[in-house]
């Protein structure tokens, strides 16, 4: 069986618009999950590359509830997209602690805000999108549940061989865009215990889009026949549209104090032997530099599996699916995921 072979899942996609309807399809278990939560769904940060489909999907699998989605809106075409979703637009900094208060109290919100790339050369801003805008998120909306978006950077590296940092191992940051991150984590912890907040707090190791991501990176580099570096010589991935159904899923699974979930594939991805699928399909062999690191940044994503079941896409459709993108000329984001990075720098 190849990667487009899976029952019940497309070939490929024609365009974005096919790509994004097809991420967009409420599982379901989403649909009961978000019936077993009253209110309407705030998204704050809803301008970033996930942003859009979470919120789309929140619409379909709950249309007769507001879907409201908040970001500064620099790119006009993102709040057109929005609202041709039926998904209501505002546009706000969420650094200005005025125009939070003045944002609708939603009983259900979405933190997706933050910063990455291009971190090394803005620390301050880094430091106060991840740690004071929380901080302003979380008090304002002390009323609400809250899932918020972090990363499996804050752990350190895991050994490979055993299989991921888990929730329960302690954090250990390498850089100040993971120790930022973990400020983050902390600010929405410390006001969940202040006021009895019920929230997750998503730790997301890779998701998936034919647009940008680790599969994106290494099937770029393997179609180019520039070298894919095995030092970071394993990963984590999941299908977008099934992190996206598991964040918003996560509103049914929130705990007061507000606690760490991973969420990712159920595995341990060699990058080899993606690069080695990718050259299949492209008909040509990979140039490898580097060798395999026994410790990178990996977790275990177990509770998320018993919480929610497997991912709904499996890794080598995942591949198959971009393979087709990057051979027929799809259009991407231009921001690489730096995952070979192993000094905390991006």
């Amino acid at each position: 069986m190849t990667g487009n072979d899976v029952a019940g899942l497309p070939a490929g996609f024609a365009d974005e618009a096919a790509l994004e309807e097809f991420m967009t399809r409420p599982s379901a278990a989403l649909v009961r999950d978000l019936e077993s939560v009253e209110g309407d769904l705030l998204i704050l940060g809803v301008g970033g590359k996930m942003g859009p489909t979470l919120a789309r999907l929140a619409k379909r699998a709950a249309p007769d509830r507001r879907v409201i989605g908040v970001a500064r809106f620099s790119d006009p075409a993102v709040r057109e997209k929005l609202a041709a979703w039926q998904v209501e637009t505002i546009a706000c900094d969420l650094l200005d602690r005025s125009a939070v208060a003045a944002l609708p109290r939603c009983p259900n919100v979405i933190f997706m805000a933050g910063r990455k790339f291009g971190t090394a050369g803005a620390l301050s801003l880094t430091w106060a999108m991840n740690v004071a805008m929380p901080a302003i998120a979380a008090e304002t909306f002390r009323d609400s549940r809250i899932v918020a978006f972090s990363t499996g950077n804050v752990y350190p590296f895991a050994r490979v061989a055993e299989g991921g940092s888990r929730e329960t191992d302690p954090p250990g940051p390498m850089g100040e865009y993971a120790m930022s991150c973990l400020g983050r984590e902390r600010m929405f912890e410390h006001f969940s215990e202040k006021y009895g907040t019920p929230g997750r707090i998503v730790r997301l190791n890779y998701a998936i889009d034919m647009r940008y991501g680790v599969l994106h990176d290494i099937g770029s580099k393997v179609l180019a026949g520039q070298p894919v570096d095995l030092t970071t010589g394993n990963v984590n991935v999941i299908w977008q549209g099934d992190a996206n159904s598991q964040v918003l899923r996560c509103l049914a699974h929130c705990t007061a104090p507000a606690t760490p979930l991973n969420v990712s594939g159920p595995e341990t991805a060699s990058v080899r032997a993606l690069a080695l699928a990718f050259g299949e399909r492209f008909g040509r062999e990979p140039v490898f530099e580097g060798t395999e690191s026994d410790r990178c940044w990996l977790v275990n994503a177990g509770e998320a599996t018993r919480l929610f079941g497997n991912p709904s896409v499996p890794l080598f459709t995942m591949v198959g699916w971009m393979a087709d993108w990057l051979q027929t000329g799809g259009s991407a984001y231009g921001k690489p995921t730096e995952f070979a990075s192993r000094d905390g720098a991006f």
